[in-house]
């Protein structure tokens, strides 16, 4: 019966920020990897390498994935995300900024904004911008491109070609 309800249930759209500043590329494409066996990616933005925040730590890289599921975020979180950055060799701290082999954080689901650095943080928004261009920042009624654009601008982010 639970089986038949699961795919009664609509498709969730979410997008997914992957990061990590250490071994990143291998981390990035083993993340990607893992995810792919729990839920279905329907599109990847490119890499993009950016200093870290907060930490005098390596540069980090990051990337968005949209996914689709029947899965709610409490679910993507608990059961897809928290083992896959363990799996991965995450280890948290009390420094938030600290290194870290991957971070996966859940920034829109279903078009609602999860993480509201997406409108901060050039290195939510620029890759994230790749998969939701016209996303309306309600504050200021800017798309997302045109944040990303500015925030690139006045933060050091560049395309890696290494992934």
């Amino acid at each position: 019966m639970k089986s038949i309800e699961k795919s009664n249930k609509s498709l969730n759209r979410v997008v997914i920020l992957l990061g990590s500043n250490i071994q990143p590329a291998e981390n990035l494409r083993s993340a990607n990897e893992l995810l792919s066996t729990h839920i279905s990616i329907v599109s990847s933005s490119r890499v993009w390498e950016t200093t870290a925040v907060g930490s005098d730590g390596p540069n980090f890289l990051n990337q968005a994935i949209k996914v689709e599921t029947h899965r709610n975020a409490d679910e993507i979180k608990n059961e897809i995300i928290k083992g896959i950055e363990t799996e991965l060799g995450r280890v948290r701290t009390e420094d938030k900024n600290a290194p870290r082999t991957i971070d996966l954080d859940i920034i829109l689901f279903n078009e609602t904004v999860i993480d509201h650095a997406l409108w901060e943080k050039a290195f939510v928004a620029v890759p994230v911008a790749e998969l939701e261009p016209g996303l309306i920042n309600p504050d200021n009624q800017l798309t997302l491109a045109q944040i990303a654009r500015k925030l690139k601008s006045s933060t050091k982010v560049e395309l890696f070609m290494g992934v």
